[in-house]
């Protein structure tokens, strides 16, 4: 049986580090409860369209990034909502339980090794 304070620890952890990345890369939209990416700031206005294309560039970035993370952050955020539930720790598509030493690496799992890639 995994430790769930431990793992509580671990999520709570990578919850605030993930929050703190969105919110360098964007902000999020009340409307939608989404992460939307927000162009980075500058003291000065464009001089020419490469420094145009690199501030494009640079959204683009951000807006990836918001892609890759957001997903994590749900994931982790449903991670501590079904923490003290009996489901918990528990493979969704065998329902045995999921490893340790996958639970201890990704405390947010949700398939055994097995069914990894489903």
């Amino acid at each position: 049986m995994p430790n769930k304070a431990k793992i509580k620890e671990q999520l709570e952890k990578e919850r605030d580090v993930l929050i703190e990345e969105l919110r360098d890369m964007g902000k999020l939209n009340p409307e939608t409860s989404e992460w939307e990416a927000m162009p980075a700031k500058s003291d000065f206005p464009e001089s020419d369209l490469n420094d145009l294309a690199d501030k494009f560039e640079d959204f683009e970035a951000r807006s990836s990034m918001l892609k890759t993370l957001e997903p994590r952050l749900n994931n982790i955020l449903r991670a501590l909502k079904n923490l003290n539930k009996e489901s918990f720790g528990k493979c969704e598509v065998c329902k045995k339980n999921i490893e340790n030493d996958r639970l201890e690496a990704n405390p947010a799992a949700l398939t055994c090794k097995t069914h990894l890639e489903s």
